[in-house]
Order: C-alpha cells, then sequence, then structure tokens
C-alpha cells in the first residue's frame, strides 16, 4: 500500500510571529476574535489564525498518528514572508526554513518541507532557495500573489527557472487577495471563504494563458484547497480561449490540455504540470 502523505500542512514558530508583528504593520496586525483566539489581520481583515497545533511538534506527529498520515509535508502558510524590507523579509523566510530543517533530522520518516523564499528579492531568493535544498527541502511554498504582484511578473522569472531546473514541486497556496478592504471582506471573514478561493484561481488561470507551463517544464504546481473554483470554471477558461483572441496571445494549448487528473486529498503522486489539491 502506499504510503498517505499530506502535502498541504503548516507549521509555524514564536519568532515569526513576533517578526511579523514587529514589522508587519501598519497592514498586517494581530486582533483578538471571539472564542479567544488571536487572528492575523491583513488591511483591516482577519484571514489566518496561529492554532496552538501549529506551535507544536510533538502533537502534529501524534494528530498524524490519530488520522493514518504517514509523512507530512510541511510548510509555512500566508502572509509568508512578503512583508517588510529584504532583511525582514529573509529572516522570516529562514527561521522557519531553519526549524523545519532541524525537525526533519528528528522524524526523518514523517516530515518533509516546502521551503519558503523572500520571493521580492531576486538575489536573496535565489541564495535562499539554494541554501534550503542542501538541507533538505523537498519543494517551495509560494502564496498566489507576492504583495498585490502575480505570480507570472518577470521580476520572478529566474526564480521560477532555478525551481524549474531543479524540477521541484511547488505548492501554490491563497493568500488575502488585493482590495480586501474596498471589498469589505473583513464582514463575515470572507477571506477565508471566498478570497482564498479567488486568489488561487486567478494565479493558475494566469499561469495557463500565460505561458507558464510552456516556459517552465519540470517542475510540477500543486493548486491548493482542490484547485479552489477550477476544477469548476476550465470550461469556461476552454471557451474563452476559442472565441476571445486575447486568450490566445501567450500560449497555443487550450487551459482543459494543461491540466492532469485530480489528485486525492491527502495524497503526493507524481504530476505532469500542475493538479488541484
Amino acid at each position: 500500500m502506499s504510503p498517505v502523505i499530506d502535502v498541504h500542512t503548516h507549521m509555524l514558530n514564536n519568532e515569526w510571529l513576533k517578526l511579523l508583528e514587529k514589522h508587519g504593520r501598519p497592514r498586517y496586525t494581530l486582533k483578538s476574535v471571539g472564542g479567544g483566539l488571536r487572528v492575523i489581520h491583513l488591511d483591516g481583515a482577519p484571514f489566518i489564525t496561529p492554532v496552538p497545533e501549529m506551535f507544536d511538534w510533538d502533537l502534529r506527529i501524534k494528530n498524524m498518528n490519530r488520522v493514518g498520515i504517514d509523512v507530512s509535508v510541511v510548510s509555512l502558510t500566508c502572509p509568508n514572508a512578503y512583508w517588510g524590507g529584504e532583511a525582514v523579509s529573509l529572516k522570516a523566510a529562514q527561521v522557519m526554513n531553519d526549524e523545519m530543517a532541524r525537525v526533519r533530522k528528528s522524524w526523518p520518516d514523517r516530515i518533509q518541507w516546502f521551503c519558503s523564499l523572500p520571493w521580492q528579492y531576486e538575489k536573496a531568493a535565489l541564495a535562499e532557495l539554494k541554501r534550503c535544498l542542501k538541507a533538505g527541502a523537498c519543494g517551495v511554498m509560494v502564496l498566489a500573489n507576492i504583495g498585490g504582484r502575480s505570480l507570472t511578473d518577470p521580476a520572478f522569472a529566474k526564480i521560477w527557472k532555478a525551481i524549474d531546473d531543479a524540477k521541484l514541486p511547488v505548492l501554490i497556496h491563497p493568500t488575502a487577495p488585493p482590495g480586501v478592504a474596498e471589498m469589505e471582506m473583513q464582514q463575515f471573514q470572507l477571506v477565508a471563504s471566498i478570497g482564498f478561493t479567488t486568489n488561487t484561481t486567478l494565479a493558475v488561470a494566469r499561469m495557463i494563458y500565460d505561458g507558464f507551463f510552456d516556459r517552465f517544464q519540470k517542475l510540477k504546481i500543486i493548486a491548493s484547497h482542490g484547485g479552489d473554483t477550477l476544477p469548476y470554471l476550465i470550461g469556461r477558461m476552454d471557451r474563452c480561449y476559442e472565441h476571445i483572441p486575447a486568450c490566445r496571445t501567450k500560449t497555443q494549448e487550450n487551459p482543459a490540455s494543461t491540466r492532469a487528473a485530480s489528485t486525492p486529498t491527502r495524497s503526493c503522486l507524481p504530476m505532469r504540470r500542475w493538479r488541484w489539491r
């Protein structure tokens, strides 16, 4: 029987949280909500709750045993390291990458990890990627927008090339989409239910139409949360490709042909180009 591998699960530490609280302002703040937990807010909209289980590795292993997960591929969730200046962003990535590398040595048969990078700073990101691969990272974690910039932005091309050259899997995880304040997403905590699904969908749709999968054919993309709305919209994207010339300016392949079969929720299987999970 194949092992059960969870490729989408998160851990935090107090050092990262303190960095965010100190350097993330004014856009990122931590505020208490109903129930007594402190939640990370972006522009006043709550979107990530650092629950106690995210800080306890022994409990992580215990819960894996309880639900039948053989291996967890852990990663840092949003807002990742995309805040503060270059030194702060790099430090935020490193404190989590170092902890995950250390924990993998303690549980080499149970824990793997996706590294985080300061994507806004190309040279630092490339150096951190190289360092993390030497430390045992098995892939990369990236948010669906980097400080409001699309993943297909030319500023990130050299980072994607390095990831592609290394033939790495990349977990695309949503974050609060640009415009949360204007869309009043603080009401009903709409970032988690609607903002996240929109963010991942838009990120991967841009990749498809932009010819990303033509340029980078060796990396593997994992679209989190079941690919969000992509499984439901892929047919509409195909029709737009056929009838709207703007959709065909950068790729000669219709959207449906770039996708592989859906991956079961708790497994990590070989992928061709991208998968929803």
